[in-house]
């Protein structure tokens, strides 16, 4: 029992440096990606969401961590409307419930680990498949692709303008 609580301390972390130019590099990343998938929505499909909350968290990924894994473009992509098909399933199967939502995380998770496209905003998908609400699940079997897939596809064509911009950055790692 004493080395299982003791894997529960974790070890010194030591922080580096804030690169002041490195944060800006993300932030002119992030701006420009959720600022492109914003008009695309506004502008083309004004009646359609394109801006989930999901793209925030792929936003520090592919901006802040693009050397990440969970942050390529493989794993964006694929883990992100993958895990969507699975949220649009369960709800359709078993509404807005509690197991739907328990399902649909917990098969994201496990459909992403097996098809090696990890990509924890995809699970953040899976979930907004279930819990979004009226206008999420009228687009159906529609959403992992508008706009799950093309929002993605957007960001990931921004990351790899703006990431490669920089000296110092190189993005993707791989695909």
């Amino acid at each position: 029992m004493k080395t299982y609580f003791s894997k529960m301390r974790g070890a010194r972390y030591r922080r580096s440096d804030v690169d002041w130019r490195d944060a800006c590099w993300s932030w002119l990343g992030a701006f420009i990606g959720m600022s492109a998938v914003a008009w695309i929505g506004q502008q083309w499909l004004a009646h359609h969401l394109l801006v989930v909350g999901s793209f925030g968290a792929t936003s520090v990924l592919i901006y802040a961590a693009p050397e990440s894994p969970f942050a390529q473009p493989r794993n964006v992509l694929l883990g992100s409307v993958l895990s969507a098909l699975i949220g649009v399933g369960c709800f359709q199967w078993l509404g807005a419930t509690a197991l739907a939502v328990a399902l649909a995380v917990s098969l994201a998770v496990l459909v992403m680990q097996l098809t090696e496209t990890v990509h924890p905003p995809g699970a953040a998908s899976a979930l907004i498949a279930v819990i979004g609400g009226p206008e999420v699940h009228a687009l159906g079997w529609w959403f992992p692709l508008v706009p799950v897939g093309l929002g993605c596809a957007v960001m990931l064509m921004v990351a790899i303008l703006v990431n490669n911009l920089a000296r110092h950055r190189r993005y993707p790692r791989h695909w």
